[in-house]
């Protein structure tokens, strides 16, 4: 009777591995044989999500839309709070080199602030909705002085540095000093670079400029007002201005190449990801951000 039970059960487990290795070959096969490109002249969609940081995944795809003859217009849609200062240099200096090549607008969804504002501008026409938050031109570095906790609790730190400002500031000391000189002084220098991107790019004057670089958020259609945005509207708007101002045919779908939607193989690698950092005891959301950013906070303290 056992011996029968587990003849019945090994075949069962047999089946159902056939079963799952038949799956996997036609998900494999079905990925190489979807098509790797648009067949014939579209609008390409470029999606900013979250937040910013380097990404060379998405660089090339910004680089191979400026070389493919099919993308007629991009349309950058942002919904994001801004992220690294380097990550949103990134993407600023990408779409420059991409608005060359092809006409490029951006879409601000809910919120395209710090990092993202300054991925809006280097397109030739910024569209938000009327309650969009748009702005907080700025630079952030933030720093916890852990001193007291770590007093209380018994614990100390020591550290051999090569020099006086080596690892500074400290997380168990105030930022003051020739630190916070040192890093006032990394802050300000990307600030003034922001400033001076937005004054060429929305053809404001340096002083009005400043005069909005406070770090403060606006609605879009303030934003019309000061002259950081062109428009209130969304993706619909964008693509009529793109017919009327740039002779976009008025028949062309709408695609999204980033990022590129989850098939096969790489769907499944996702969810098992997911799980791996699950067991781990590692969060699914934003990773946080050290260092330098261009990053709106709501309640955040500077």
């Amino acid at each position: 009777m056992a011996a029968e039970t587990y003849r019945k059960s090994r075949g069962l487990w047999r089946a159902l591995a056939f079963i799952a290795l038949a799956i996997a070959i036609i998900i494999g096969l079905g990925r190489f044989a979807l098509p790797q490109g648009q067949g014939s002249d579209y609008v390409a969609r470029l999606v900013i999500d979250g937040t910013i940081a380097t990404d060379p995944d998405r660089l090339k795809v910004i680089e191979d839309l400026a070389e493919d003859d099919a993308v007629k217009a991009v349309i950058v849609a942002i919904n994001s709070p801004g992220g690294t200062t380097a990550g949103g240099e990134e993407l600023y200096e990408a779409l420059g080199r991409l608005r060359e090549a092809k006409p490029t607008v951006a879409v601000i969804k809910e919120l395209g602030a710090s990092a993202a504002y300054m991925t809006a501008i280097a397109t030739d026409r910024i569209f938000a909705r009327r309650l969009s938050i748009v702005g907080s031109i700025g630079v952030l570095y933030q720093h916890v002085n852990a001193g007291k906790l770590l007093d209380t609790i018994g614990v100390d730190f020591d550290k051999v540095a090569s020099g006086p400002l080596k690892a500074e500031p400290d997380f168990d000391e105030p930022m003051d000093g020739a630190p916070r000189a040192s890093i006032a002084a990394l802050v300000d220098d990307s600030f003034q670079w922001f400033v001076d991107v937005v004054a060429e790019r929305r053809g404001l004057s340096r002083p009005a400029t400043l005069a909005l670089a406070d770090g403060r958020i606006i609605t879009g259609r303030i934003g019309v007002d000061t002259g950081l945005i062109d428009a209130v509207g969304g993706e619909l708007e964008a693509i009529a201005w793109l017919q009327a101002e740039r002779d976009l045919p008025d028949d062309l779908d709408v695609v999204t190449v980033y990022p590129e939607p989850e098939q096969g193989f790489d769907l499944v690698g996702t969810f098992l990801g997911g799980q791996a950092r699950a067991a781990l005891g590692l969060p699914n959301g934003p990773i946080t951000l050290d260092g330098l950013v261009s990053l709106w906070q709501v309640g955040s303290r500077s």
